[in-house]
């Protein structure tokens, strides 16, 4: 059931999309989906929940092993690209905040953005544990944003690998980082 919502979402947005659609598309009856998910924005919390938990799996193992912050990034950003790329209609899901607007799908996107912040935060810290707290803060988020802007560049671009986007990003994000990470002593604006 998910997978077929998350497509026909995808596809026609979340207001051009009936349950009805996914019933039939499923082969179950209607009121099975509102047994299940409760409503239709029931289930398309449940798309994005689904999509949340993959890319968060995807992060956290891809950066397991990992000796220097350059790497971790680096495979941090890979994974995130690989996720796009692979799973091209949870993005689409992702992505489309307009087609979410009034409903309560707009706090599970904005609860995978922090996710992912925590993920970089966290990850951040492991390699530079004197950088301050909001540096930290600001640097994920700048990592989250920047990654979510750039994939909507790279989609665009069918020769463009996970691995080459990272790079590409990589090159601009790193030198600041690694300034960072060599300074520890970053002085905290607060």
């Amino acid at each position: 059931m998910l997978a077929v919502a998350e497509e026909i979402f995808a596809a026609r947005g979340y207001l051009n999309t009936s349950v009805d659609d996914i019933a039939e598309r499923v082969g179950v009856s209607k009121p099975m989906i509102y047994e299940y998910f409760g409503s239709k924005e029931g289930l398309l919390l449940a798309t994005l929940r689904q999509a949340r938990g993959e890319l968060f799996e995807a992060s956290s193992r891809a950066v397991v092993g990992a000796a220097t912050a350059e790497e971790a990034l680096r495979r941090a950003m890979t994974a995130f690209f690989r996720f796009v790329d692979e799973h091209r209609r949870s993005w689409e899901l992702l992505r489309n905040e307009t087609a979410l607007a009034g409903t309560g799908a707009m706090a599970e996107v904005e609860a995978i953005r922090n996710e992912q912040s925590q993920l970089n935060a966290t990850l951040i810290s492991a390699f530079t544990p004197e950088v301050p707290q909001r540096q930290l803060e600001v640097l994920a988020e700048t990592l989250v944003g920047a990654c979510e802007r750039v994939a909507l560049w790279h989609v665009q671009r069918e020769d463009s690998t996970p691995e080459a986007t990272a790079e590409y990003l990589m090159n601009v994000i790193w030198a600041g980082m690694a300034g960072l990470a060599d300074s520890y002593g970053v002085r905290d604006p607060k």
